[in-house]
């Protein structure tokens, strides 16, 4: 199972394919499964990557950091895998990581892509209710109905949750504390999104709970690099894994734009 070593510990990845190179970062309590079918769907023609960042998955490496660490990890996969530059692919969590990578390290991005992500903070009162869920998961365990409310509001509705639902209640509380205090404590990068040149991509689904549409416009908008919000219908926050051949396609159209 393929490895890479970094500064910040052991850290798992999936590669597919050859060609120029196409990352994909995932959302918060998922891994890189959540990008099985755009790797499919892409990997005759572009070298993709999928990894688990800090405190997922398979990746050794834990602790409560910001998104500018994450950032930072992924620019060193970069550079042990040998990839010069490539197109970033970042759902939710993994925008966050892609937009601080193109602001930290704008010559290692030639593309980005976001899907059902923004730039800026939660609501002060939705914070407050996922702190509620977060403390009662690590208090009391991972119950069915906390289990499926987080269903509810990260994968939204046509996804498949049992699988996720066991994955996450095999998570330690280490990790579920440590990745969301990464999520609540990070800082809005919205004044910053002028500084982000290349061509960029916005995707969300119209039924996200997490993360409204208007969040979405005002990413795309703020992008210099962004010509387009692609708005996936019936989708809700994994847009890629709720319409995943929609998305894939508008990935493929969008890196043959760079070719």
């Amino acid at each position: 199972m393929p490895y890479a070593d970094l500064p910040a510990g052991r850290f798992f990845y999936e590669e597919q394919g050859a060609g120029p190179a196409v990352v994909f970062s995932h959302g918060i309590y998922m891994d890189h499964t959540s990008f099985s079918e755009q790797l499919k769907g892409l990997s005759g023609e572009y070298r993709c990557v999928a990894w688990d960042s800090r405190n997922h998955g398979e990746t050794d490496a834990d602790g409560s950091l910001s998104y500018w660490d994450h950032a930072r990890d992924l620019v060193a996969l970069l550079d042990q895998l040998g990839i010069e530059s490539a197109v970033l692919v970042g759902m939710s969590q993994g925008g966050f990581i892609g937009l601080r990578a193109a602001i930290d390290a704008p010559e290692r991005v030639r593309g980005l892509v976001t899907i059902d992500s923004q730039a800026g903070l939660e609501d002060p009162a939705v914070v407050q209710g996922y702190t509620a869920m977060v403390e009662d998961w690590v208090t009391n365990g991972p119950s069915e109905v906390l289990l499926e409310t987080v269903a509810q509001i990260i994968n939204g509705p046509g996804i498949d949750n049992a699988p996720w639902m066991e994955k996450w209640r095999s998570m330690s509380n280490e990790r579920v504390q440590n990745s969301f205090g990464t999520l609540v404590e990070r800082d809005d990068v919205t004044g910053m999104l002028a500084q982000i040149e290349c061509p960029a991509l916005v995707i969300h689904g119209d039924q996200d709970m997490a993360i409204p549409m208007e969040r979405a416009r005002a990413l795309a908008e703020g992008l210099p690099g962004c010509d387009d919000l692609v708005v996936v219908p019936g989708a809700g926050h994994s847009a890629q894994m709720a319409a995943p051949d929609l998305v894939t396609e508008q990935i493929r159209a969008f890196l043959k734009a760079l070719d």
